[in-house]
């Protein structure tokens, strides 16, 4: 009986470094799990600019993955961007501004008074139809559509 329970012991002992020591995932991540490069993707920039598109194409991204993208203002007008549900629908990583790295709460806007760069990482969570826009504007063109998957 003494013997039995050792043994089942020493099994429950190994049976975590066992799983720690499989190379061959399903999910292919890291020890970084969905933050791992594998599970990164790069978007295109939005670029804020007085009667410039915000982008060229609407964004289809899938639930799980972690994405990045540039926000470019040239400073040719004061613009901002809103989009609450889909800042919502999504978990911000970080924000980076001139080297600064925000980890924000919650976001539902961001602005540019003046030229400048905005890098936002985030992981895709809540699948549906989203925007990011410019407030106040009508056009197609200052309106990003955005599905999650």
């Amino acid at each position: 009986m003494k013997r039995l329970i050792c043994a089942a012991a020493m099994l429950a002992m190994a049976l975590p470094a066992a799983a720690l020591a499989d190379d061959d995932d399903d999910d292919g991540f890291g020890l970084a799990g969905i933050l791992s490069a594998k599970n990164k993707e790069d978007l295109p920039p939005i670029i804020l600019s007085a009667g410039v598109p915000l982008a060229e194409a609407p964004w289809e991204l899938k639930s799980g993955t972690y994405y990045e993208f540039e926000i470019q203002g040239d400073g040719s007008q004061e613009l901002a961007l809103v989009g609450p549900e889909f800042f919502r629908a999504i978990w911000v990583d970080e924000i980076v501004v001139e080297g600064l790295e925000i980890r924000p709460l919650g976001v539902d806007s961001v602005e540019f008074d003046e030229a400048g760069e905005m890098e936002i990482g985030f992981v895709a969570i809540k699948p549906g139809s989203y925007y990011l826009k410019v407030p106040g504007s009508t056009g197609e063109t200052q309106r990003l559509e955005i599905t999650i998957k």
